[in-house]
């Protein structure tokens, strides 16, 4: 479910959890709402609002970190295919038709990560309705493949271009590395399931608030600016668990950056 549609389903979930407990509060026999019955129920209510806070604070910790790791790795990416590029130029003409393969998988990469960017112009490459937004895509693999291959097959004359051809060798390794650092980083922490039981624990929360205070404006105000505001939390996780795409995304500014610079 997209984060926004999360975040509505959450507030709507808890507002009328509270709404419940509203409901049962004035039909409870007289016993279950004595002093003794409201206090425990006050410390039940003190224990669930802790362990919430605790759970969400971790796993907007938890997330927060997933991003900026994705975002660091986005960004080694974009440095290590520019100095791979670096590499084969300064290698000599030979390699011009590899620099061209990697200029079309870097457009290729931009426009369907980010397909509502404006694409690449300048360069040809792959359709990138064709191509998956997130995870590994075969195509574009296929692309490194063939350029790891093209290197390998150059035949250096000097001892210069040897060198040369040995670190491009080299930083063709580091390239690959770093691209599948960028796959891994795109893969969601939080699981549906956890993601529901979280909801759960605040639904019996918002209950609670319900069933030990009295329905009246005050109270049904504060409660739905908690509700808010919880909900709120829940879209800011669960959009920085995606880190490509809402409002929180990875730009493409690296990567355009990169290619830019392919094709100066």
């Amino acid at each position: 479910m997209a984060a926004p549609l999360a975040a509505l389903a959450v507030f709507a979930i808890l507002c009328a959890s509270a709404a419940f407990g509203f409901y049962v509060h004035p039909r409870l026999p007289e016993r279950h709402r004595s002093a003794n019955s409201i206090a425990l129920v006050q410390l039940v209510v003190m224990l669930l609002v802790n362990f919430t806070a605790i759970v969400l604070g971790l796993l907007t910790t938890s997330v927060k970190a997933g991003f900026d790791s994705a975002y660091a790795a986005r960004s080694d990416d974009a440095a290590q295919i520019v100095q791979l590029d670096r590499c084969l130029r300064d290698y000599g003409p030979e390699t011009g038709l590899i620099q061209a393969q990697l200029r079309s998988y870097v457009a290729a990469v931009i426009a369907s990560t980010w397909p509502d960017e404006p694409r690449p112009t300048g360069v040809t490459y792959l359709d990138p309705s064709q191509l998956p937004r997130y995870g590994e895509a075969p195509r574009l693999s296929d692309i490194l493949n063939d350029v790891g291959l093209e290197i390998r097959s150059l035949q250096p004359t000097s001892l210069t271009q040897k060198n040369v051809i040995a670190a491009c060798d080299e930083q063709f390794r580091d390239a690959l590395k770093a691209r599948w650092k960028v796959i891994a980083s795109e893969r969601g922490a939080i699981s549906p399931p956890f993601f529901w039981v979280l909801v759960f624990w605040l639904a019996v929360l918002f209950g609670s608030f319900g069933l030990t205070a009295p329905p009246n404006t005050t109270v049904s105000a504060v409660i739905a600016l908690g509700a808010l505001s919880i909900s709120v939390a829940v879209f800011v996780i669960l959009d920085l668990d995606r880190p490509y795409g809402g409002l929180f995304g990875i730009p493409s500014t690296a990567m355009r950056e990169a290619l830019a610079d392919m094709m100066r």
